[in-house]
């Protein structure tokens, strides 16, 4: 991976459906070029300028012939499974946006709800750090450091 990279060109590089059923292809199975070509139905241009996009970006290298994630790539496999949970959880995200501008639970009802609310404990735990307006820089961090680095797949 090239050092000057930024979140933005890492996001567009799985950015479009086939690129993203690719990386997931790689994160959930150990596959040769040859099946994961046809497994994922692109035409020879599409598999290999998606796959060395991606090889670049420090996602995904080959081991014994085989394409994998690299740890960079599987921190990004496991935010983008976050990121379905929380798709997935919207309606009830909504909710809790709901409640929490509304003023009217205080904190202490606000979380019994969050817990009734949700099954996903990775969600619950960003949604409990929260971001105060007082201090953005530093729960910024502390979030990217707790969070994504001990994020759990539990659905």
């Amino acid at each position: 991976m090239i050092r000057s990279q930024s979140t933005a060109s890492i996001l567009r590089t799985i950015a479009d459906e086939k690129s993203l059923q690719l990386f997931t292809t790689v994160a959930l199975e150990t596959i040769d070029s040859k099946n994961l070509k046809s497994k994922t139905k692109l035409t020879r241009k599409q598999y290999y300028s998606r796959l060395s996009r991606m090889t670049r970006a420090g996602l995904v290298r080959r081991k014994n012939g085989n394409y994998i994630l690299t740890t960079f790539g599987r921190i990004v496999y496991e935010t983008k499974v976050t990121v379905e949970i929380a798709l997935n959880n919207y309606w009830k995200l909504k909710a809790i946006d709901s409640v929490e501008i509304s003023n009217e639970l205080p904190k202490e009802e606000q979380q019994k709800l969050i817990e009734t609310l949700l099954d996903n404990e990775d969600l619950k735990e960003i949604i409990k750090k929260g971001f105060s307006a007082e201090e953005p820089e530093k729960n910024e961090n502390n979030y990217m450091h707790s969070s994504l680095l001990t994020h759990r797949t539990a659905g």
